[in-house]
């Protein structure tokens, strides 16, 4: 070993020098290269850097060094103990670089005493070689690393893995980088020019197409060229695989179709792909929805089914529903003993879980018999011969059958008109005096008494003139209008029946009661309507009823007044419901609007239980402003905080399972807490947002309600004579309604 006294440069040898001492040029190495053996290299305590190496670094070190080996040789200086070499050499600079030599030797693919070039320096400071070889390196600009990668997988046509192995690096990360290389030439120019960030970038390489990426660049303007606004332009002719079409028929089997998939490379959500095929989707879902309409119809026996990916609004059809089944003799009995035996058997053994073997197989049994008694309700077999269903795509992906709607052409022939009728009506317009009058031009006013006509004695059995009919009528009207209204409970029966015709109306109207019922279709107002918990809750509850109402219009009245009072008043409730339409959009009715928060608070309407905050409910709609807003407020700031500087697809990811446990809801979904009893000047109690035109109805019209809309009379008070606790009062509500 050569000691201190006798390295190189202390014994007089030049190290290597671009031009001489003579030429006054710096060296360019002080020291010795040697090929010193690995078990020989220690770290040095004079390394600048005190927080190491990860292990991932480590990792891809030894992966680059057993593919290319050690690039640039070890700094390093002889151990010195009481003034003598150790023969061991500690490392000032590729401290790294050592510890993924040692990591190969560890896993046998190198000798543990494998020569490593190495430049023994004495002459500089160590801590001065660490520092300067930590700090004097500038990482090669990302996009330059971009196109490295990509001219790599092109020239030597390494795959993602392989590059990988080399670099000792993710796949996925490869994969990244290649598609980021991928971007626009002019584009990578931008962003090495700071002229756009890498999140632009990114968002630009979703779609490797070059081309449609220079084509959106140009077309946003620069207030447009956020990372969500680029995105969803590079996609805007894809469907995503979350799409209700992807859902149903599957990525895997639109792939299998020959279908091609852009895979989402830069979030970290998972499993996110856009189809790019959308004809091809449109028709494998199609086709699918059509199968299942042809098992359903040749299942259950139905005339015709029809697909498609909508429901069809305008179809034109009527509908028939399921009624309750004619039971053979004894059939009810049965059914009754082993549901109570069922009943028993429950109570008998509810403290015993799992039951005794052989009460288990009883309840099997009965479920089994049951079973094989089938529904209670069903369709008519004459119905089902002329009826078919709509096979339709629902929001969540999954088919939604529709059944019993009867077309046009397949509507029983009506039966045709009594002849007797005819002739009665005809015999009655024959023998009313004044329609024979104006037909035979006769006017006893023009006879001026002179030769006065006396009127024919006419036909008693013939029917009254529809003059004096009409009048008679409209008394017994006048008196059918007081009798109801002094009888609250036929009066509600009446109302019933009267709404039960509109909503089931299957049938003529056969009702006397001129009740105006309508109910908007809100499915035009956004998606997944019909699909929500109150949008099945409804339809099955309508469905419910519907299966009960008697098939002749003239038995309706019999059947609402045979309900009883519960059930009445749940069929009524029903009908009222399907009414509610409390849609804010162009449209503007304040005092409707205010009224339908009056009825949230009334009814303590949570919105928790029909609506959750997810990213296709809320947040792949709003801004990351309104995302942050939204977990600041439901969950806390500091979760908030946390998700500054993600991408719009993570931060959606990460926000959405806090904000759904969080039960979370915009502003405008909260429902404002009944106001506590208070006590007005003539000491009435009164609820307040119980009463019509309520507070908040003033507040909506002072925050901008239409001047031209006639003004909603029932004792509201004037705005302008409001007092300062009103004013308070109107405030919240309409904080409320907004």
């Amino acid at each position: 070993m050569t000691s201190p006294s006798e390295s190189p440069a202390a014994a007089g040898a030049d190290p290597v020098r671009t031009g001489g001492a003579a030429s006054g040029l710096a060296a360019v190495q002080f020291g010795e290269v040697r090929d010193i053996p690995l078990n020989r290299l220690k770290a040095s305590p004079k390394n600048a850097r005190r927080v190491g190496h990860s292990a991932e670094v480590i990792e891809a070190r030894a992966a680059s060094i057993r593919h290319k080996g050690v690039l640039q040789p070890l700094v390093v200086e002889p151990e010195i103990k009481d003034g003598q070499e150790t023969g061991y050499y500690l490392v000032s600079a590729g401290e790294g670089r050592r510890q993924a030599l040692r990591l190969l030797a560890k896993r046998k693919a190198l000798a543990k005493g494998a020569a490593v070039r190495c430049v023994v320096d004495t002459a500089n400071d160590p801590a001065e070689v660490s520092m300067d070889e930590n700090l004097s390196r500038e990482p090669m600009h990302p996009a330059d690393a971009y196109e490295a990668f990509k001219d790599l997988a092109e020239r030597k046509g390494y795959g993602a893995e392989e590059i990988a192995a080399r670099f000792g690096v993710k796949p996925d990360i490869v994969r990244q980088r290649l598609r980021l290389g991928a971007v626009a030439p002019a584009l990578l120019d931008l962003y090495r020019e700071e002229a756009l960030t890498l999140e632009q970038v990114t968002a630009f390489a979703v779609n490797p197409d070059a081309a449609r990426q220079l084509q959106v660049y140009e077309r946003l303007s620069p207030h447009q060229l956020t990372p969500h606004v680029i995105r969803r332009a590079m996609v805007e002719d894809k469907v995503i695989s979350t799409d209700r079409r992807a859902q149903f028929v599957g990525v895997e089997a639109y792939e299998a179709a020959g279908g091609p998939v852009l895979r989402d490379l830069f979030t970290q959500a998972g499993g996110v792909c856009w189809l790019e095929d959308v004809a091809l989707l449109e028709t494998l879902a199609a086709d699918k929805l059509a199968q299942v309409a042809d098992e359903v119809r040749s299942a259950e026996g139905w005339k015709w089914a029809s697909a498609s990916l909508d429901f069809p609004h305008g179809h034109g059809c009527s509908r028939v529903w399921e009624r309750l089944r004619e039971r053979a003799p004894g059939e009810s009995e049965a059914i009754n003993a082993l549901i109570a035996e069922d009943a028993e058997l429950t109570e008998q053994w509810a403290d015993i879980d799992p039951p005794p073997p052989e009460v288990a197989a009883r309840f099997e049994a009965i479920a089994a018999q049951l079973e094989a008694y089938g529904d209670e309700y069903g369709y008519d077999p004459g119905e089902l011969a002329r009826a078919g269903v709509f096979v339709v795509l629902d929001a969540y992906g999954e088919a939604r059958i529709e059944r019993g709607f009867v077309r046009p052409e397949d509507e029983p022939a009506p039966e045709p008109q009594d002849e007797a009728d005819a002739a009665d009506r005809q015999a009655a317009d024959a023998s009313d005096p004044d329609d024979a009058n104006e037909d035979e031009g006769w006017d006893a006013d023009a006879s001026d008494g002179v030769g006065e006509v006396e009127e024919p004695a006419g036909d008693p059995a013939a029917p009254l003139p529809d003059r004096v009919i009409a009048e008679l009528t409209a008394h017994r009207s006048a008196a059918l209008r007081d009798a109801l209204a002094q009888n609250p409970d036929l009066a509600l029966v009446a109302l019933v029946h009267a709404l039960a015709v509109r909503v089931f109306g299957a049938y003529p109207v056969p009702t006397c009661l001129e009740i105006q019922w309508a109910s908007r279709d809100l499915t035009q107002f956004g998606e997944g309507i019909e699909d929500s918990p109150a949008g099945r809750a409804i339809a099955e509850r309508h469905r419910s009823w519907a299966r009960q109402m008697p098939s002749e219009g003239a038995d309706l009245w019999a059947f609402v007044v045979g309900l009883d009072h519960d059930s009445r008043a749940s069929l009524l409730a029903h009908c009222v419901g399907l009414s509610v339409y409390a849609v804010r959009n162009w449209d503007r009715r304040p005092h409707a609007l205010a009224h339908a928060e009056t009825l949230a608070s009334a009814l303590d309407l949570d919105m928790r239980d029909y609506w959750k905050p997810t990213a296709v409910r809320y947040l792949d709609r709003v801004t990351k402003a309104h995302i942050a807003a939204a977990v600041s407020d439901g969950v806390s700031a500091q979760a908030a905080a946390r998700l500054s500087g993600l991408k719009k697809p993570d931060m959606v990811a990460t926000a959405e399972p806090q904000l759904v446990e969080a039960g979370w809801l915009p502003p405008i979904l909260r429902t404002a807490k009944p106001q506590p009893q208070a006590v007005d000047a003539e000491g009435e109690g009164r609820q307040r947002g119980l009463e019509a035109p309520s507070e908040a109805e003033d507040a909506l019209a002072l925050a901008g309600g239409d001047p031209h809309e006639p003004p909603q009379h029932g004792g509201a008070a004037d705005p302008a004579s409001l007092s300062a606790e009103d004013e308070e009062q109107a405030a919240a509500s309409l904080a409320a309604a907004e």
